[in-house]
């Protein structure tokens, strides 16, 4: 039997996936008949010549027939080989996709890693986040940015990326296994969504559990403890005290919020640089409004679901200015991790039936915008615009107004001036590109501060930093940028320890 895949198979809208067979064997040049299996891989949204949308597939099939296809991939993933003892002491700091995805492959191969979380379980996390979000008590180790899941648990829950790399099947695989809906196997731009994301997690933690891993929350890393360039042992805090932890392998998780454990690495001399960032503002409009931009008839997204966007363009100074983490159907959120800080996210659940679409509008910023030469000053120059947000509002509560009163704003005044004049001069191009994008009611909402880490921790192809055991990995390293990739880091770091071939 052979195994092919076929692209850029169309159907009308009103057309029936139970044609599908019938248009692989036409392409093809076979009978239906010949068809023994379908597989979908690839499912997307053709909407360039509206109104005459179309769906477009990339499918795998198997046929006896030796046809002049290419060969479908082979999709399977390849487990690392298994040089690392057993009974190693491996240790993992954070419980984001990172993480998760490294502490979960540890345990699949029967070690029994020790995951630490600052933050708190997902269930208990939500709980204090709602309540913050209602006017309770802000709490520092379990917010939108600290606890099980990362900063991406409060957000859209998106599996785009950049990157290609056959990993992303496993953990698209693996989250589904887990309770994700099966349709992010295939889907162009999958996403899972902050309600599913949250028991998608959990019962990956209860998996790693259950093959002899241990996960402890409100546990923070405070110290390493250094001999001959390796870490011997981790310092760590949770509600009982202070206690040592011998370790032969470190795994650093940590997600781009976590700037006191940035610092203490700095002051063990843990190889690091700036890293280029951006920074901005969320921008909402009316759901209906992308969906007609996008579709033509704000009807098909009953059929189609809401209308994403993603737009770019450059100032005349050259700064890039751009659409990010596009939330159809979601909600701004308050992302606050530290007192006395204001930033935002965007999030939204399965669903995707809020009434709003919103999206980070960021503007480069380079290293040259940063306050000094310091490693960590990107960090510097984030808490700086949070602190004063949250200052020029005298409370845990979002800035906003509609563009036509952005300039001199409260808002305006939460961002460095390069980041407002960027935006300001880049509205009308993007309305250009999206029809009422820069409509002058359209809300904005800042500052959004933390798209990508500041900082990027060193590793060799190995992952090792200039410690030798010491292993930086995911969003807060530097080294991914959303979930998948993060995801994917995680894998190819736990591969790298478990195959200890260096």
């Amino acid at each position: 039997m052979n195994k092919y895949r076929i692209n850029e198979i169309k159907l009308k809208l009103n057309e029936s996936e139970k044609l599908l067979k019938e248009k692989i064997a036409k392409k093809a040049g076979i009978r239906a008949t010949d068809i023994e299996e379908i597989s979908l891989v690839r499912k997307s949204i053709d909407a360039r010549k509206k109104p005459d949308i179309k769906l477009v597939y990339t499918i795998d099939f198997k046929t006896k027939r030796k046809l002049k296809l290419d060969l479908a991939p082979d999709r399977t993933y390849r487990w690392p080989k298994e040089n690392l003892a057993k009974d190693k002491k491996v240790i993992v700091v954070g419980f984001g996709p990172a993480g998760i995805f490294a502490g979960l492959v540890l345990a699949q191969r029967g070690y029994k890693p020790l995951i630490i979380e600052r933050g708190q379980d997902v269930d208990q996390r939500t709980k204090d986040v709602e309540a913050f979000w209602a006017g309770g008590p802000f709490k520092d180790e379990s917010n939108v940015q600290f606890g099980e899941g990362g900063a991406g648990a409060f957000s859209d829950g998106k599996l785009t990326t950049g990157i290609s790399d056959s990993r992303i099947q496993k953990v698209l695989e693996e989250l589904v296994n887990f309770g994700a809906p099966e349709e992010i196997l295939y889907k162009h731009k999958p996403h899972v969504g902050t309600d599913i994301l949250k028991n998608v997690v959990k019962n990956i933690r209860k998996e790693i559990i259950s093959l002899g891993g241990q996960v402890c929350f409100g546990t923070r890393l405070v110290d390493i403890k250094l001999e001959e360039d390796q870490v011997r042992s981790i310092l760590v805090q949770d509600q009982e005290g202070t206690r040592d932890l011998a370790v032969d392998h470190l795994i650093l998780a940590l997600g781009h919020s976590a700037r006191d454990t940035f610092s203490m690495l700095y002051d063990r001399n843990l190889a690091m640089e700036q890293k280029q960032f951006s920074m901005g503002l969320r921008i909402e409009h009316p759901q209906e409004l992308i969906d007609k931009a996008q579709y033509g008839d704000p009807g098909l997204a009953e059929i189609l679901g809401p209308a994403e966007y993603k737009l770019s363009t450059r100032t005349k100074e050259g700064r890039g200015v751009y659409s990010f983490c596009m939330c159809p159907g979601g909600q701004v959120i308050l992302s606050t991790s530290g007192t006395g800080q204001v930033l935002t996210n965007g999030m939204s659940y399965h669903a995707r039936d809020s009434k709003f679409a919103n999206a980070a509008l960021l503007v480069d910023v380079r290293k040259e915008d940063f306050p000094s030469d310091h490693p960590l000053a990107g960090c510097q120059l984030q808490d700086h615009y949070e602190r004063k947000a949250y200052q020029l509002m005298a409370a845990y509560k979002i800035p906003t107004t509609p563009i036509k009163d952005f300039k001199g704003s409260t808002l305006s005044h939460c961002l460095p001036d390069f980041v407002v004049d960027s935006i300001i001069e880049a509205l009308p191009s993007l309305g250009r590109k999206l029809q009422g994008f820069d409509n002058p009611e359209s809300i904005l909402k800042g500052p959004e501060t933390r798209s990508s880490s500041p900082v990027r921790f060193l590793r060799d192809s190995n992952f090792r930093s200039n410690i030798k055991n010491l292993y930086p990995i995911g969003e807060g390293a530097g080294h991914a940028g959303g979930i998948m990739s993060a995801a994917v880091d995680g894998l190819r770091a736990a591969e790298k320890v478990i195959e200890e071939n260096f």
